[in-house]
């Protein structure tokens, strides 16, 4: 696959290359950067991430240390700077009118004033949990590659000579526009939620807030400018609800059940290609 997507951008190359007025060390980034979204490291996602973070805050209005809503914030977050091996940055956007957060791969995470008035103390943990979770279940860094492939797109443009070409060439503001405005797929979304909720239990805070949390978002309406980026929060609290019930489990553990129920069937109606298989594939034969 990754083969034959190479062949496609070098043929893009190729193509740019032959037209008159074309830049041809930026239609060759074009075609690298098309290639190289797939194989982004560790620290191209770090620095891509932070660049990109900074560039949001400064676009915005940042709530200064002495700020009711920083001050807040600090008290809700207190001294929790790290999880799953990621260090967090807290800080809150003043926009009153705008109802919204992000995170970034490095652990940038960003509140809007507007959803801080919004939401209770309990409510606000669980969405930051909840963007916690789009970082540690790499969420974000699939974003980043998605955007990180377009800017190819535009780097070719940015190739050609004149007005657009001149505008194309810089990247930063679109490339953070692309991130922010992509939106989750709904088994993100569930994922994250699940890492939320299980946030909330354990810190020893009421999972009942990442309910109450996602109807209060639910209750905005379809138009809103959030559910552009955060699809479905009322069928979102209802899943919730389910699992505070007992009545459904988290993605995480529905897919070990699947994989305990596939293996199961394997070593029970094919024996002979279940050993054939764990000989290949050790794991297959662990408890997960």
């Amino acid at each position: 696959m990754l083969k034959r997507f190479t062949i496609i951008c070098w043929v893009c190359l190729l193509f740019l290359a032959g037209c008159e007025d074309t830049d041809v060390r930026l239609a060759a980034e074009a075609g690298l950067d098309a290639v190289k979204a797939v194989t982004l490291s560790d620290e191209n996602i770090r620095q891509l991430a932070m660049q990109s973070a900074d560039y949001a805050d400064a676009k915005h209005a940042m709530a200064p240390a002495d700020d009711r809503y920083a001050r807040r914030l600090q008290q809700l977050v207190g001294d929790l700077q790290q999880e799953e091996g990621v260090t967090f940055n807290y800080k809150v956007y003043l926009a009153t009118n705008e109802v919204n957060a992000f995170a970034m791969a490095d652990g940038t995470i960003r509140l809007y004033s507007g959803l801080m008035d919004m939401l209770d103390d309990g409510e606000l943990r669980f969405v930051i949990g909840h963007e916690m979770g789009h970082v540690a279940q790499k969420h974000i860094r699939k974003k980043m590659q998605l955007a990180y492939a377009s800017s190819a797109l535009r780097k070719g443009i940015a190739s050609q000579s004149g007005v657009l070409g001149e505008i194309a060439r810089s990247q930063l503001g679109g490339f953070t526009e692309l991130i922010m405005g992509a939106q989750f797929s709904q088994l993100e979304e569930k994922e994250a939620d699940d890492y939320g909720l299980s946030f909330l239990k354990r810190k020893g805070y009421n999972p009942q807030a990442a309910v109450s949390a996602l109807q209060k978002l639910a209750a905005l309406g379809d138009g809103h400018s959030f559910l552009s980026s955060h699809p479905a929060p009322g069928k979102r609290a209802e899943r919730l609800e389910l699992q505070l019930q007992g009545k459904a489990v988290p993605i995480e553990e529905s897919k070990r059940n699947i994989f305990v129920r596939f293996r199961e069937f394997i070593e029970q109606q094919f024996p002979q290609l279940f050993e054939q298989l764990n000989s290949f594939f050790p794991w297959l034969g662990k408890e997960t």
